[in-house]
């Protein structure tokens, strides 16, 4: 059973950075990608960021180039999103997604607030 497992959202001023952590387990097969959605109030959920475990080839959405740093531990099974000079455009729930032979794995959410 695959279990995503978020923590690291919160409160933060514009300018200013968070780190989400998403640790993860029971992926059945080798080869997947890993990765963040988020989804605002009112707004369809979009990709922000994933990493391959084939290659760790990355993907950025263009609206989180040069902020947003997606990297991974291995060892630890967890997938780190280092956001910096958040904006408030960037409030949502950020939810965890593990992509396996295209099926999806999500999970919890944690939420994102960014205001002055």
């Amino acid at each position: 059973q695959v279990q995503l497992v978020e923590s690291g959202g919160g409160s933060v001023q514009p300018g200013g950075s968070l780190r989400l952590s998403c640790t993860f387990s029971g992926i059945p097969l080798q080869y997947y990608t890993i990765g963040w959605f988020r989804q605002a109030p009112g707004k369809e959920r979009e990709g922000v960021s994933c990493i391959s475990s084939a290659d760790g080839s990355t993907y950025y959405a263009d609206s989180v180039k040069g902020r947003f740093t997606i990297s991974r531990d291995n060892v630890q099974n967890t997938v780190y999103l280092q956001m910096d000079s958040l904006k408030p455009e960037d409030t949502a729930v950020y939810y965890c997604n593990a992509r396996v032979l295209l099926v999806d794995f999500w999970g919890q959410g944690t939420q994102v607030t960014v205001s002055s």
